[in-house]
């Protein structure tokens, strides 16, 4: 689908694109690719992913800025760069094989590995969890709170 998402953002040189979910920076890579005075801000939740996408980009540091956050704060990260409006804007929402098929970071029950299913290996309800925790040791109520907020 990179050729398609290529034509439908319709990319110019000099313009501000966003890649929501920069997971291992293939549809990063072909934007920087096309900008020469443009920029691309790519966030991602993952720090493994920040990590993998910042050396496969490393060619393109002028003109990427990699933001550690969700997806779903993309105004906040755009903002806090002192951007006002972008050109564009890409979210290839869904799992990330990265996540998928990692031993450490079980998605699926019955794979080898500790069931993780986190998006990022950071903090979950203020504390370091994975999903085997909270599943099996978390009282009800915190369970109850986390799905229903």
């Amino acid at each position: 689908m990179l050729q398609e998402v290529l034509e439908w953002l319709r990319i110019r040189e000099d313009g501000i694109y966003v890649d929501a979910t920069l997971g291992a920076g293939g549809h990063s890579a072909a934007i920087a690719a096309r900008l020469s005075s443009g920029r691309l801000i790519s966030l991602d939740r993952d720090a493994q992913a920040l990590a993998i996408a910042r050396e496969r980009l490393k060619e393109f540091t002028s003109r990427v800025t990699f933001v550690h956050t969700a997806f779903s704060r993309i105004a906040e990260a755009v903002q806090g760069l002192g951007i006002a409006k972008v050109d564009g804007v890409l979210a290839d929402l869904g799992v990330s094989s990265m996540q998928l098929d990692r031993p450490e970071r079980v998605f699926l029950s019955g794979r080898p590995g500790p069931l993780d299913m986190r998006m990022s290996s950071g903090e979950l309800a203020g504390r370091r969890a994975d999903a085997e925790e909270i599943v099996n040791r978390w009282p009800e109520k915190e369970l109850a709170d986390l799905l229903l907020p």
